[in-house]
């Protein structure tokens, strides 16, 4: 099946094999191998599940947009961010006459993910990662790109899409839960801080990755050393602090997404300064004054959207999140709310270290 599809793209050399490649739950990915003049060649091969990515055109544009431009600051073009294939057509995809589209990138060689930051480097060194990422593109019209997901990171958004998840309380879990939506709910200005900053012309649209996590960085299997960002289909115009936010929620919490003892759970300071420290020493320049002065705040905006979705989806029946026990999503939720209050008691803090690095 898979060489059927690889024909399609432009490449050269006698086809070795393909297997199943990586830990993505979105798209089916694999590695093909050539073999050339005695030499193999290793190419990544993803099926793009267009029922969450419902233009992928405009996904792939996007792509080949960012990549093309970031390509022209670096030394080497193969190393510091992803090569689409085209295929033999010249396009940046191919369509089956099914319907399923399928996309080939250069394999990256001498690469390693990480899933947790174990050493507070790591964290430092995915946050240089993607601080270049926004100076690189600090001069791109964001307005280029389209969409990929709408309403994404709207603040706003989401709390109207949980406000209607209490209102239908499809589950019937709503009165097992009721401290948790008060808290949600007495949150309601804070969501539209940010979305009406940007409504307002007072912070810029930019190219933002909107998918921040530690392991959507590749590091040099034996310098550490970042080689680039991954994962780069929900790139599209938005916020910078979404991305620093969402790095912070997942990448400088105590405990699991899921953990059940709250008593474990905290966010880091140390990681929240390691993470700082390294994404404001690429891209402070390229930060107005005020999204620098609201860092923190969206660190705490992030992870109470991403508590909304999680208690949202526990009420809707779990129809958007997968779980694996009962109740994963609630639990989700919980950290995610523990994470907001403890980041407001150290607000301040955060705040002394931002000063610290800008």
């Amino acid at each position: 099946m898979q060489r059927d599809i690889i024909q399609n793209f432009a490449i050269s050399g006698s086809f070795v094999r393909s297997n199943p490649y990586g830990l993505g739950h979105i798209n089916s990915t694999f590695e093909v191998l050539f073999e050339e003049n005695g030499q193999t060649k290793s190419y990544i091969l993803q099926k793009i599940n267009h029922n969450v990515f419902r233009d992928v055109v405009g996904l792939m544009r996007n792509i080949e947009l960012v990549t093309s431009h970031i390509k022209k600051k670096i030394e080497n073009p193969n190393q510091g961010t992803l090569t689409v294939i085209p295929t033999r057509s010249n396009g940046n995809y191919y369509q089956e006459p099914d319907g399923d589209y399928w996309r080939m990138y250069l394999f990256i060689d001498n690469a390693v993910a990480y899933q947790t930051a174990e050493q507070e480097e790591i964290f430092y060194k995915s946050a240089k990662a993607f601080g270049r990422f926004v100076t690189q593109l600090t001069d791109f019209d964001a307005s280029l790109l389209c969409e990929t997901i709408p309403n994404f990171h709207n603040t706003k958004s989401r709390f109207r899409d949980f406000q209607q998840a209490v209102a239908e309380n499809r589950s019937g879990r709503l009165s097992e839960i009721e401290n948790e939506v008060r808290f949600i709910l007495e949150r309601e200005q804070d969501c539209g801080l940010l979305v009406d900053l940007q409504e307002q012309g007072k912070l810029p649209l930019r190219v933002t990755h909107n998918d921040t996590k530690l392991n959507n960085v590749l590091f040099h299997n034996e310098t550490n050393n970042c080689i680039c960002i991954v994962d780069l289909d929900t790139v599209m115009p938005g916020l910078s602090l979404n991305d620093f936010g969402d790095a912070i929620r997942y990448g400088a919490s105590s405990a699991a997404e899921d953990e059940t003892d709250l008593s474990k759970v905290f966010m880091r300071l140390d990681l929240f300064e390691a993470y700082t420290k390294g994404y404001l020493s690429e891209a402070n320049d390229s930060l107005s004054n005020l999204e620098k002065d609201l860092l923190p705040v969206a660190a705490k905006l992030m992870t109470l959207e991403c508590g909304m979705r999680f208690l949202g989806d526990h009420l809707n029946g779990d129809t958007y999140f997968k779980v694996h026990r009962p109740n994963q999503n609630l639990d989700r939720a919980r950290t995610q709310l523990t994470l907001v209050a403890d980041m407001e008691r150290k607000m301040e803090a955060m705040g002394r270290i931002v000063e610290k690095y800008r």
